[in-house]
């Protein structure tokens, strides 16, 4: 097979979620990588990458599905990254997801797959992208064309997302699009850039629009437009962001309150959370609540009789700290955003909660300053997982327990062999489908020191 040559291939499984391994029709070798397809498809595709005896290929064309598989309901599916299982039944997408779990973990004690309470309609924040469908055409705005990342596809109807972004997204296009121009980030000209929308289980709203600084908004026209809007929640702040960077990313230079108030509020497992624009929270409520009442459960087990010192590693806008305050000695936690620091003091404030300490710096130098021993460390890095150095640093605390919680199980099954040759023995692993209809799951696992 030459690059750029088109095959038919037979999907056969997994590698990763959003990966799997084919072959040429009728043949058992060679293997390819290939996105965006079922085990058991058969499809046509066109070979990108080759390196060594390692062959890459896009998806052209499904010749033939898979034996489960559904006609996807949404008009952008295979087109748009959001999701990657709307062919397949919610059912038969967990089933797929728990075989490739197992797989990926069949030497450690693996428990299972638990489905989130919600499969649809449950983000609460989504980032949308001003653009054009096709290079020069009307003004979008939506979510990026999988590998096609300057095409922007209107999210009309979204299955992921709450019902009133759509009509949010819908209300900012029709507002500034006859009024302000697209941002080019290869010209660096042009105004609209971004559009990001929060809401939270109670029903409050933050809506921030993002530009670059070559245009000056109407802000009254754009709050009138917004507060308008008949909505099953209600909008309680409206910002703008300037963002003149080059990168795709929101880098908020300067943030600006149009109208309300800058954070919205939200109820977790009985705790109250304030969340600001930046501020990281998971995006299903309700499947975040099963898993942290599994890392609660994992202490309460494995600590019966007292309460223990915990280390709280990257941790954000400090939710797993105060989730598990009342079932600790103490708490420290350490994150390098400063913001997201500044807020969980506030947060652990308004909760009473008064044994957690928190720490803002990289925990790569924070750990160096710490003289206690902790009785346990929860772990939850971001996807890409602990940086060697840092695990290197982090285990040498020698604490009984570990709780490592990761969003990514390729990761954390390459540092769990840090962990057991450091002398930890994985006690469970279980994952909790955070992410219905995409590639993405949250496993936690439990950790410890072994007695020898």
């Amino acid at each position: 097979m030459k690059k750029n040559s088109e095959v038919v291939l037979n999907v056969k499984k997994l590698k990763k979620l959003n990966e799997a391994i084919a072959v040429p029709e009728g043949e058992s070798q060679p293997e390819v990588l290939i996105k965006n397809v079922l085990p058991g498809q058969t499809v046509k595709a066109k070979v990108t990458k080759k390196r060594g005896q390692r062959i890459w290929a896009k998806k052209l064309e499904t010749l033939k599905p898979a034996e489960k598989e559904v006609t996807a309901v949404c008009k952008n599916f295979g087109r748009c990254g959001g999701c990657l299982f709307l062919n397949l039944n919610y059912e038969d997408e967990l089933a797929l997801k728990e075989n490739y779990l197992r797989e990926l973990f069949k030497d450690y004690n693996f428990l299972g797959l638990t489905s989130s309470p919600v499969p649809a309609h449950y983000r609460n924040k989504m980032e949308y992208s001003f653009g054009d469908e096709q290079k020069d055409g009307e003004m979008r705005l939506g979510l990026h064309e999988r590998e096609r990342f300057y095409n922007v596809l209107d999210t009309d109807n979204c299955l992921l997302t709450d019902v009133d972004f759509d009509r949010i997204r819908k209300a900012v296009l029709g507002h500034v699009k006859d009024r302000y121009g697209l941002y080019k980030k290869t010209s660096r000209e042009g105004f609209l850039r971004h559009l990001i929308v929060r809401k939270t289980s109670i029903g409050e709203i933050l809506v921030n629009l993002v530009t670059a600084s070559s245009d000056v908004l109407d802000e009254a026209a754009f709050v009138k437009a917004l507060l308008e809007e008949d909505l099953d929640g209600k909008i309680v702040g409206i910002l703008h962001t300037i963002n003149d960077s080059v990168a795709d990313a929101v880098i908020p230079e300067k943030v600006r309150l149009l109208w309300g108030k800058d954070e919205i509020n939200e109820e977790l497992l009985g705790l109250n959370f304030k969340i600001s624009p930046f501020s990281f929270f998971q995006v299903n409520k309700e499947g975040t609540e099963v898993l942290y009442k599994k890392v609660r459960n994992l202490i309460e087990e494995s600590f019966p009789d007292e309460k223990p010192l915990v280390f709280d590693l990257y941790s954000g806008t400090g939710t797993i700290a105060q989730i598990v305050s009342p079932l600790a000695k103490r708490v420290l936690a350490i994150e390098i955003v400063e913001e997201a620091v500044k807020k969980a003091r506030e947060n652990a404030k308004i909760n009473g909660l008064d044994n957690i300490v928190f720490r803002a710096g990289d925990v790569l130098k924070e750990i160096d300053e710490i003289v206690e021993i902790p009785d346990l460390i929860i772990l939850d890095p971001p996807r890409e997982g602990i940086r060697p150095k840092a695990l290197k640093k982090i285990l040498e605390f020698g604490p009984e327990y570990f709780i490592y919680i990761s969003c990514s199980p390729e990761s954390l099954k390459r540092d769990l062999a840090a962990f057991e040759e450091a002398g930890y023995e994985v006690e469970s692993l279980e994952s909790v489908d955070m992410f219905p209809r995409t590639a993405h799951v949250e496993t936690v696992a439990l950790l410890k020191h072994r007695v020898d």
